[in-house]
C-alpha cells in the first residue's frame, strides 16, 4: 500500500473486456498521481495506452517508464487529432480538468478525469452543455469506491438486500499531508477547489451511490485550517452532513492528519447503516492488525461476518466504462450521478467557505 494518497494507483486482476488494439486511449495531464490508477484500471480491462502527454517532460519520462508501450506526444493537439484515440484520461490541476474535458469531447472523444472533476458551478454548467452537444461521456475517477474491492463488494451486498434499505452513511477520509512533495497548486484554493470539493468528492459520491439518492441537501458543512498556518489557502479539515431526496442521511469527515506512524496514507472507513443490518469498510488498513486493505464487516438478521475482499472481487468499473464508450450505454456510472456528486461537492465547499467569510469569484 502506498504511503502517499497522491500516488495511490492500485493494480488488480486483469479482466479484459476488449482485445488488444480494440480500445485505444491517451493520458494527458499528469499533475496528480491518481493518473497511474486510472491507466492501470483501463489497461487491466483490456485498453491500449497509446499516448502520454504533459507540458513537463520529466513527468512524461516517469510515466513512460511505467508504461513502456506508450509513446510521448508532442502536444495536446497531437492526441486530440489522432482518430484512433477513443478516450482521454487525465489527472491535471483540478481547476483545469473540466476545460480539458470539454476540449476532449469537442474533439470527438470520451473523457475520464480524476476527482474533483470541476471546481465551480459554472464549470458544471459548461460540462453538462458539452456532454449534451457532443454526446460524449464525462467520467470521473472516484477511486475510494471504484478502486477499492471492499467498497465494490459493499455495493453488491446492498443491491442484494443484505442490510435492507440504506438509511445512513458515515464516511471517514483521512489523508497523509506530505506537504513537502505536494505541488504549489495543491495549496491554492482556486486551483484545488477546497477540501470538501477535493477529497470530499469521494464521500459525497459514495453517499449517493450506497443510499440510492438522486439528489441531496447540504445540511451543514465546515472547513478549518487547524495546523497549517503557512498555507493560508489550505483546508486541513472539513466535514459535512447531507440529507438525500429519499430521506437517507450522511455525514463525513476528511482531513490531512494521518500520522507518520500509520503504515498507509489514510485509515479510510465507511459505515453503512441499513434497516436490516450494517456494513463497515476498512479500506486501506486494519490498524495494528493487518497492513492489507479491503476489509468488510457485515452484521444483519442472519449473521455477523468478516469478509476479506482484497484480491477476491476485482474492479469492474473500468471494463464497464470501456463498454459504455463502445456501446454508448451508462452501465459504469450514469452521467446524472457523476455530475450530481460533483455539484454537491462544490456546493458543500461554498457553504463552508461562506461560513468562514471566504469570498471568491464563481
Amino acid at each position: 500500500m502506498s504511503a502517499s494518497g497522491m500516488n495511490y494507483a492500485p493494480k488488480g486482476k486483469p479482466n479484459p473486456v476488449v482485445k488488444p488494439g480494440e480500445f485505444i486511449f491517451a493520458a494527458v495531464g499528469l499533475d496528480h498521481g491518481h493518473i497511474g490508477g486510472q491507466c492501470n484500471g483501463l489497461i487491466e480491462a483490456g485498453a491500449t495506452l497509446k499516448w502520454i502527454y504533459d507540458p513537463d517532460p520529466k513527468k512524461v519520462e516517469r510515466y513512460l517508464a511505467q508504461y513502456p508501450d506508450a509513446k510521448a506526444a508532442r502536444s495536446e493537439e497531437e492526441v486530440l487529432q489522432d482518430a484512433e484515440i477513443q478516450l482521454v484520461t487525465s489527472a491535471n490541476i483540478a481547476s483545469e480538468r473540466c476545460p480539458l474535458g470539454i476540449r476532449v469531447m469537442e474533439a470527438g472523444k470520451d473523457y475520464f478525469t480524476d476527482k474533483a472533476p470541476l471546481t465551480t458551478l459554472q464549470q458544471l454548467a459548461d460540462a453538462k452543455a458539452a456532454v449534451k452537444k457532443t454526446g460524449k461521456i464525462f467520467a470521473v475517477y472516484y477511486s475510494e469506491r471504484l478502486h477499492v474491492e471492499a467498497a465494490v463488494y459493499a455495493g453488491q451486498l446492498i443491491e442484494e438486500g443484505a442490510i435492507g434499505r440504506v438509511v445512513q452513511t458515515l464516511g471517514l477520509g483521512p489523508h497523509r499531508a506530505g506537504f513537502h512533495y505536494r505541488p504549489q497548486w495543491f495549496f491554492e484554493r482556486e486551483k484545488y477547489g477546497g477540501i470538501l470539493c477535493d477529497i470530499g468528492s469521494h464521500q459525497i459520491e459514495q453517499f449517493l451511490y450506497y443510499t440510492g439518492a438522486k439528489d441531496a441537501e447540504i445540511v451543514a458543512a465546515q472547513i478549518e485550517n487547524y495546523n497549517s498556518p503557512q498555507y493560508p489557502g489550505l483546508d486541513d479539515f472539513g466535514d459535512c452532513t447531507l440529507k438525500g431526496d429519499n430521506g437517507a442521511t450522511g455525514y463525513f469527515r476528511v482531513d490531512w492528519f494521518t500520522p507518520d506512524g500509520l503504515s498507509t496514507w489514510g485509515d479510510g472507513r465507511m459505515f453503512i447503516l441499513g434497516t436490516d443490518g450494517y456494513i463497515e469498510l476498512r479500506k486501506y488498513v486494519d490498524i495494528a492488525r493487518s497492513k492489507r486493505g479491503s476489509h468488510l464487516f457485515l452484521a444483519n438478521k442472519h449473521t455477523e461476518q468478516y469478509i476479506d475482499c482484497e484480491g477476491n472481487v476485482g474492479h469492474p468499473y473500468f471494463g464497464k466504462l470501456i463498454l459504455d464508450c463502445l456501446n454508448r450505454t451508462e452501465n459504469a456510472m450514469t452521467q446524472e450521478h457523476t455530475f450530481k456528486a460533483a455539484e454537491l461537492c462544490v456546493k458543500a465547499q461554498r457553504i463552508a467557505e461562506k461560513a468562514k467569510g471566504i469570498v471568491r469569484d464563481e
